[in-house]
Parts: C-alpha cells; structure tokens; sequence
C-alpha cells in the first residue's frame, strides 16, 4: 500500500508542475508579470522536491 500511496504522491506532484509551468507562460503571454513569475517560482518549487524524491544514481565508493 505504500508504494501505491508514494506512486499517487508522485503523479499529483507531476500534474502540479506541469499545471504550474503552463500557467507560468500563460500568465507572461498576458504580461501579468506577478502571476507569471509567482507560478514560476512554484514550478521550481515543485521541480526541486521531486528531485529530491526521486533516488539518484548510487554513488562509486572511493
């Protein structure tokens, strides 16, 4: 059940940078720079947390 649950997380978290990114450019597209730049700052946001979700490669150990 919890990877369910993770996996759920994850796809909400995919939709919200996706909704974000696409109302970024189109709030810039309308020159309203405050919205525009806000949901931009939210789509780093949320690009930044699923990258730190999302497991990395294994290290080399030295």
């Amino acid at each position: 059940m919890p990877n369910r649950l993770q996996s759920l997380g994850r796809f909400g978290l995919r939709a919200l940078r996706i909704a974000a990114s696409t109302l970024s450019i189109v709030e810039l597209l309308r020159s309203d720079w405050t919205g525009g730049i806000g949901a931009g700052l939210a789509w780093l946001v949320f690009l930044q947390v699923e990258r730190r979700l999302t497991p990395g490669a294994p290290k080399p150990n030295d």
